[in-house]
């Protein structure tokens, strides 16, 4: 007895199915297709998909993920920006998955405007983000669905770095601190070039995070993140320096800082979330936006 077929993109099926639409991958909209099935097996093995999960996929392209995904999952949604692959993946789908195709929807959008996902609500992230727009889609879609639980997101070598870097790092700054908002992240391990088509020009890694708690501060997520863009705007320079335009001079900066417990020597790539948050908590009055500005 035949086992049945595997409904997973072979490079062959790829090449042929990206021949068929006649797309051409394009570097401005970042697309590298996955054409290894080992290595989607491994991304949904490593994001640990569950059969009752929900996973909203972004940047689907050809589907060779989005197949692997809805075959273990219980509902897939795709976001995909792309005209020619929105309207062609969902014959994909049902063509490769028959019996799962009635689990599956394609939102036909760029992913930093949804604001909304048909269906039951996310519980998972499972993505080979464009390199050009990773980090600003992953924290767009942690703040806009709180459901999701666990995310793993295929991105650029150093990007991965960059997201899961601890405090104290070199490449520690912004990204790292606005992920670790949400999640607890982690290098969740390294993706080599062959794997792709066409093969991109760096190296790739895999980025787990996982849900938690936000830091317990009076402090808005808004508030915290403007103290976290001002520190590491001008990250050679001091805390004190750096957040003078924030609190409105440098001496205002150095008093929100003491009564935060922060050195105002100090830099921001030393800074845990939970400082930014504390600084955040005594911004002086007098550098706060007017109720007119605000409004503006």
């Amino acid at each position: 007895m035949s086992s049945a077929p595997d409904p997973l993109l072979s490079p062959a099926d790829v090449r042929e199915l990206a021949a068929t639409l006649g797309v051409r991958p394009t570097k401005q909209r970042g697309q590298n297709f996955v054409i290894d099935a080992n290595t989607v097996r491994r991304i949904v093995r490593t994001a640990q998909v569950r059969d009752a999960d929900v996973v909203v996929e972004i940047g689907p392209g050809l589907g060779s993920l989005t197949l692997e995904l809805l075959r273990v999952a219980d509902r897939v949604v795709a976001v995909e920006i792309d005209d020619v692959l929105a309207a062609a993946l969902p014959a994909t789908v049902q063509a490769r998955l028959p019996d799962r195709a009635d689990r599956f929807d394609l939102v036909h959008r760029d992913a930093l405007r949804v604001a909304s996902l048909p269906g039951p609500q996310p519980t998972a992230l499972v993505a080979n983000l464009p390199y050009n727009v990773a980090v600003p889609v992953l924290l767009h879609m942690l703040a806009g669905f709180p459901g999701i639980e666990r995310s793993l997101v295929m991105v650029q070598s150093e990007v991965a770095d960059r997201l899961a870097a601890a405090p104290g790092s070199k490449v520690y700054g912004v990204p790292s601190v606005k992920a670790a908002w949400y999640c607890d992240v982690r290098r969740a391990g390294a993706i080599g070039r062959n794997v792709f088509w066409p093969a991109p020009n760096v190296d790739s890694g895999l980025v787990s995070l996982v849900r938690r708690d936000p830091p317990d501060t009076s402090a808005s997520r808004e508030d915290v993140f403007a103290v976290v863009d001002a520190a590491f705007a001008q990250r050679r320079k001091t805390l004190r320096a750096a957040l003078s335009g924030w609190a409105g001079s440098g001496a205002a900066a150095e008093e929100a800082l003491t009564a935060a417990g922060v050195s105002p020597r100090a830099r921001g790539e030393a800074l845990t979330v939970e400082e930014f948050a504390a600084i955040a908590e005594h911004r002086p009055p007098s550098s706060q936006p007017s109720e007119k500005e605000s409004a503006a």
